[in-house]
């Protein structure tokens, strides 16, 4: 059976769905197309869940501090782990509903099933044929886990199995410390498992700053054990355990997180039928900026486009693909500022234009940092760690960006998102009032380090002036 429609859309994830509402505004001659489970790679296995396991550790993390500050008892707290993964599953179940309703309000506009392009306006479904004059591919990800790994079964888990399981093993080994390794690894480690990280890189959580990396590393090891800088090898120890050779080292465990990124869903598409240059990892060519494939009624988003695989960046492409799909020939919208948190303790953040970015592109910055283990908030809350930077442009003092690692880091990063997109200079942001006592005074202190570095200072305080604009003068400090 053949159907016609203005829009498809491939993928029910985050992006497909985001895309939906979106088109929905202008038209409801939509068709849904999903392969695979409903309800979001992040209300099912990204974001939503590994928060929910991490609440419960990181409140467990406090007694500790608890304990320092007098309170008493703290000591006879324990860990049901089952009865924690059945929390998560619980509150995972009702996040994935929403996304679950709003498929099906389609009815029969929803097709469950694999699509395959067999033109650039034709799609197969099974026995279905749809006829599309424009299509979104919003197909998403899934974890990478190499092929001989695979043969380990069980004993090697992704983020996309592990909140299944109805226990975990006591020993376990997180290979690559990326967000989601960096993230689970510390909760696992806060309640009670044997936790070893293993990554090639030297830096974790997505940072790219060796300093603020260190400062997370400083606190990561209070809990788990962190080797950097090594490949791993697995290989099975008996019939239920895994020895992971590492760095000359050898590690035996229960089981592996594999935790090494995750590969863009685009097999079985059929775009080698579309005449569109495909790359080594089989991605298609695409304008970044609309998200149309050369030349293409066709659109990517989400994780399948491999840009910024974070829930609010997948839901802008979407956003995006259906407005360009609609308006094809109306100007280009822009992307937020960059912003990608890790929820560790300390927290850990990217806004903006990163370290290494900076220093690719041959731009010049100068750089202003906070130390956090002497803040006077995180030390009344026991949560004095870490470190913050932010850098300016030079000489102009606009804030291109930073890296956190600190208490509520999520908040200081929206915070600076804010101002980097607003283009604000680093007196717009010293102009604006900071509460005390609370964590944002370290953003304030980095942003006045920052300052200093770039060889200025103002003539009057840091307060608006009356109709006047600020006045700087050359000098130091």
């Amino acid at each position: 059976m053949t159907h016609k429609t203005t829009l498809a859309i491939i993928g029910a994830g985050s992006a497909g769905l985001t895309a939906l509402k979106e088109a929905q505004r202008v038209t409801d001659d939509i068709i849904l197309i999903n392969h695979g489970p409903y309800g979001t790679t992040c209300a099912r296995v990204g974001c939503m869940p590994s928060k929910a396991l991490i609440a419960p550790a990181q409140a467990l993390q406090r007694r500790s501090f608890m304990a320092r500050a007098g309170v008493r008892g703290t000591d006879a707290l324990s860990v049901d782990l089952p009865a924690v993964l059945r929390h998560v599953r619980a509150l995972r179940d009702r996040f994935v509903q929403g996304p679950i309703e709003l498929a099906e309000s389609l009815g029969a506009r929803s097709f469950s099933g694999r699509a395959r392009f067999v033109d650039a306006n034709t799609l197969e479904v099974g026995a279905e044929r749809i006829t599309a004059e424009r299509t979104i591919i919003a197909t998403g990800s899934r974890p990478i886990v190499p092929d001989a790994w695979k043969t380990l079964g069980p004993r090697v888990l992704t983020s996309d199995d592990v909140f299944e399981q109805e226990d975990l093993g006591p020993r376990v080994a997180v290979v690559g410390l990326g967000a989601v390794g960096t993230e689970l690894g510390q909760a696992l480690a806060l309640l009670g498992l044997q936790v070893t990280g293993l990554t090639q890189g030297e830096t974790v959580a997505g940072l790219t700053d060796p300093a603020v990396s260190n400062a997370l590393l400083e606190a990561l090891r209070k809990d788990m054990r962190i080797v950097t800088g090594v490949q791993a090898e697995l290989e099975p120890l008996g019939e239920t355990a895994v020895r992971v050779r590492a760095g000359g080292e050898v590690h035996d465990v229960d089981w592996v997180l594999a935790s090494l990124g995750r590969r863009p869903n685009l097999e079985g598409l059929g775009l080698e039928q579309l005449g569109v240059a495909l790359d080594a990892r089989g991605m298609p060519a695409f304008d970044r900026q609309t998200l149309r494939l050369d030349g293409l009624p066709i659109y990517i988003a989400g994780d399948a486009s491999g840009i910024r695989p974070i829930l609010h960046e997948a839901a802008d492409e979407g956003r995006i693909a259906a407005y360009h799909a609609l308006h094809p020939d109306t100007e280009c919208l822009a992307r937020r500022a960059r912003m990608g948190v890790v929820f560790t303790e300390p927290g850990a953040a990217v806004v903006g234009r990163s370290l290494r970015d900076l220093q690719a592109t041959g731009t010049d910055f100068v750089a202003g940092e906070a130390d956090f283990s002497r803040q006077s908030r995180a030390l009344m809350e026991g949560r004095n760690a870490g470190l913050l930077r932010v850098y300016l442009d030079s000489p102009d003092g606009r804030i291109l960006g930073a890296e956190i690692a600190a208490p509520a880091a999520e908040h200081l990063a929206h915070l600076l998102a804010w101002a980097i997109q607003a283009g604000m200079t680093v007196d717009d942001v010293l102009q604006l009032p900071f509460y005390h006592p609370v964590v944002e005074e370290g953003l304030r202190s980095a942003l006045q380090a920052a300052r200093r570095a770039l060889g200025k200072r103002r003539v009057t305080p840091d307060l608006p002036l009356c109709g006047e604009p600020a006045a700087w003068a050359l000098g130091g400090d």
